[in-house]
């Protein structure tokens, strides 16, 4: 079976005001921890309990090299790195020195990035036979003009301190692209 694929709209990054398409994924479903085990089982002569138990300690032992701040490299798979973040709350230091300065108890991982190995990358092309999906995506709402999404804006931000995508998202109607 084909993996379905829908033409997205997107504003053109060169700010020719033009509008351009581009092919994403339709994510129908996503594959858990046990059904990968599953498929795995089927491949091998490891029990779907020991490929589950194996699959949940290296997640540990890569959360541990990662709180470590190295970066693992899983051959085929590709590079997990950590990234710093401030804890909520936590003002940034000045490049002047004039604020307070952080110190580590501040300091979180924020994030992990993580870099496909080209061999992933060229291996997933052998399977990969898309179908164009005979739906559409869906689009975002023309309910408001851009100035009347501002005024949504401003008026949430009267009683609000900030405004996050997904809440201007609610107030507006529109993707998150």
């Amino acid at each position: 079976m084909g993996s379905y694929y829908v033409m997205i709209e997107m504003p053109d990054l060169n700010g020719t005001g033009k509008r351009i398409l581009y092919p994403q994924f339709a994510q129908i479903k996503q594959v858990s921890t046990h059904q990968l085990a599953e498929n795995i089982r089927g491949k091998s002569t490891f029990s779907e309990g020991e490929i589950e138990g194996l699959i949940r300690m290296m997640a540990h032992e890569l959360v541990h090299e990662l709180a470590q701040g190295h970066s693992v490299k899983l051959d085929g798979i590709g590079i997990f790195t950590p990234s710093l973040a401030l804890q909520p709350g936590k003002e940034r230091e000045e490049t002047d020195g004039e604020g307070g300065r952080r110190n580590a108890r501040s300091i979180l991982v924020g994030n992990v990035n993580f870099r496909a190995d080209k061999k992933l990358v060229q291996e997933g092309n052998l399977y990969c036979r898309p179908v164009r999906a005979s739906w559409k995506p869906r689009r975002s709402s023309q309910k408001y003009t851009a100035e009347e999404r501002l005024h949504l804006a401003q008026q949430y931000l009267e009683t609000h301190p900030y405004i996050t995508v997904a809440d201007y998202r609610k107030l507006t109607g529109l993707l998150r692209t």
